[in-house]
């Protein structure tokens, strides 16, 4: 091949070259190959495949004959093995989905939450009796509601875990731990109904001094800048909200079910609580359950004590699960069959999206906006919200989301010196509520702005690889307010939340209703976002441009790192794998322009992005025998990964 044939065939195939940078004028040549691969790489191939298709090899061999043109070098051989020299994008492609899944996994054992693991066998029976059940993906709000009520401290949350099989509750053996509603689904035999937990039922007979005392509700943890009369209102005034969002669960409800403790035998509170169901809901299916009664042969003594309540008392253990199947028959016995056959076409997948941040800064607030009712307590208390409570939601374009309300995040130090179990409990349900959503709406106080703790939730939620956007809260409070106080505001939260530079900001008033539906709106975009997919086209051309415009750095020994092929394996995050030299040749700082470049030419708002790089395996060949495969080129998946920070 003379010099002006391999020009002019350059210029031809310059969609297939490899990605790399070139000191000359001439478009960023690498090496190709003659014979059989010229004639492959024709027309409709460059279509098909554009820009890094191929990778190139440095060749040393005695076979190999090196030209030079501008600084790019094209390399000729003259026995190479037509079968052997094509680049096999499938199996690149395959590679790269074993990278995403190790590095998933590898970052999975990092983010470990603490007390999160569950048995083997709880999953295995969790998973039997979903594939057992008849589910037509009905929705939440059309399956039938089971009430569970009962006093203070009787197993309602057990029970409620051992219903929709996991440990969606916190159970503390404390009074007053479960507050809100907490709803989850149970599957029993062709049945399908929704399982509402509720905080314990508190009776008018006893003093407001002897529920708040009850409760144990703290009046000073965590509410050091509320006034001394605003804490004792807010805390006077939870047994009330408590007690509305039982008396909620139980009117939505077809069965409730009324918990006694058969340990402690029948109590004045349970006599009040019968008598307040028989007078408002005998229309009802109401089912007394005798909790704590683990041995048969003691378990009907216990509960023959609460014959005098007018029900049929039935005894079991949530804790053991002795008598719950026959509970279950029971609670089947009284809802209606739903077929969902007009459901079978909906769309499986809801986006979830959780609000997390410190204590009052309103996330409550938020959620009841949105949904317009008093889904959850809203109160100055701090620590007034325990569980993750998930709630369904229809935006206005009829997107169906899953909003998840979490406890504040306090500092783990400030956790632990309080010594408050439920505390610990409901910190590590948020961080679940994190790991389990799509979209985290992080919210912040305007007043206080960005704080440590702040920044510490944001690396998590970055680290989780979840979409998120910063949502502002009580932006009222701002005084003198003008319309450059949002610039300046947003270059604040910048500069001091850079894990999350890429997070659109969106500043709202919860309590008075303001601005709240920008951030269905925000958090829809970001899900988007978060589900797209880039083609190889597009990809290698943005990275071919960008290697173009700024080329790896050399090392003291004159190396140089070369991009050969850039796939995206993975959405939910976008997780991109790079088919490089060698990854230690790529320094984080190239890392991170690399990733500035993917989001200034491609987008991705919202979302955290992977850029994994994988590294070329030194070729070789024995004598005798032809190169070896692509497949060779490459570390084994058993090699660590390089990855970004």
């Amino acid at each position: 091949m003379d010099l002006s044939t391999a020009i002019s065939l350059s210029k031809t195939l310059s969609l297939l070259s490899p990605i790399s940078p070139s000191s000359s004028s001439l478009p960023p040549f690498s090496l190709f190959r003659r014979s059989h691969h010229l004639r492959r790489c024709n027309l409709s191939r460059s279509f098909c495949l554009p820009s890094a298709v191929q990778l190139s090899t440095s060749r040393e061999d005695d076979g190999d004959e090196m030209v030079e043109i501008g600084g790019s070098e094209f390399e000729e051989e003259v026995d190479y093995a037509e079968d052997e020299d094509t680049l096999d994008v499938d199996s690149l492609e395959r590679e790269a989905q074993l990278v995403v899944r190790e590095f998933s996994d590898s970052l999975s054992r990092q983010l470990i939450i603490e007390e999160e693991r569950s048995s083997p066998k709880e999953a295995q029976v969790k998973e039997k009796r979903r594939k057992n059940t008849t589910s037509k993906n009905i929705p939440d709000h059309l399956l039938p509601k089971v009430a569970i009520v009962g006093r203070p401290n009787v197993g309602k949350s057990a029970l409620f875990n051992r219903l929709v099989g996991g440990k969606k509750a916190i159970v503390v053996d404390e009074p007053g731990v479960t507050r809100d509603r907490l709803y989850g689904r149970s599957y029993w035999g062709n049945y399908e109904f929704m399982v509402v937990d509720t905080g314990g039922v508190l009776t008018i007979s006893k003093s407001q001094t002897d529920l708040v005392e009850e409760l144990a509700v703290s009046t000073t943890i965590g509410m050091e800048g509320i006034p001394l009369a605003t804490r004792e209102a807010a805390v006077a005034r939870m047994p009330t909200m408590i007690e509305k969002q039982a008396t909620v669960a139980v009117e939505e409800s077809s069965v409730i079910i009324f918990l006694v403790d058969g340990q402690a035998g029948l109590n004045a509170a349970d006599v009040e609580i019968a008598d307040w169901l028989r007078k408002h809901y005998s229309d009802k299916c109401i089912i007394l359950a005798v909790n704590k009664c683990e041995s048969p042969r003691k378990g009907i003594t216990q509960a023959s004590e609460f014959w005098s309540l007018g029900f049929d008392p039935f005894p079991i253990s949530a804790l053991s699960g002795t008598g719950t199947g026959e509970l279950l028959d029971l609670v089947c016995a009284g809802i209606e069959k739903v077929e969902g056959t007009e459901y079978l076409e909906e769309e499986n997948y809801v986006p979830a999206i959780a609000i997390v941040g410190r204590p009052n800064v309103g996330k409550s607030s938020i959620l009841n906006a949105l949904v317009g009712e008093d889904r959850t307590i809203v109160s100055p208390v701090s620590g007034t919200t325990r569980d993750a409570i998930d709630t369904e939601f229809t935006g206005p374009d009829g997107q169906k989301f899953r909003l998840i309300d979490t406890a504040g995040i306090r500092k783990k130090t400030a956790v632990a010196s309080s010594g408050s179990i439920p505390e610990a409990l409901s910190v590590n349900q948020a961080f679940r509520a994190i790991r389990r959503s799509d979209v985290v709406a992080l919210v912040i106080e305007a007043m206080a702005c960005i704080t440590e703790q702040d920044c510490k939730i944001a690396e998590r939620i970055e680290r989780e690889g979840k979409g998120c956007l910063i949502v502002v809260n009580k932006w009222d409070t701002i005084p003198n307010k003008n319309q450059e106080t949002t610039v300046f505001y947003e270059e604040d939260v910048r500069r001091k939340v850079r894990s999350l530079s890429w997070a659109p900001i969106v500043y709202s008033t919860a309590i008075a209703g303001h601005s709240v539906e920008k951030i269905i709106v925000s958090a829809a975009a970001v899900e988007k976002e978060r589900s797209r997919r880039l083609t190889t086209a597009i990809l290698n051309q943005v990275v071919r441009e960008a290697v173009a415009f700024k080329a790896p750095p050399r090392t003291r020994g004159g190396k140089r790192g070369r991009v050969y092929y850039s796939t995206q394996a993975a959405i939910r995050p976008p997780t991109f794998v790079f088919f490089v030299n060698d990854a230690k040749l790529f320094p984080e700082t190239y890392r991170r322009y690399m990733e500035k470049q993917l989001r200034t030419s491609a987008g991705f708002a919202g979302t955290p992005i992977r850029l994994l790089w994988r590294s070329r395996r030194k070729m070789e060949k024995s004598a005798g025998k032809g190169p070896t495969t692509m497949q060779d080129n490459f570390t084994g998946i058993e090699k660590s990964l390089a990855v970004p920070a």
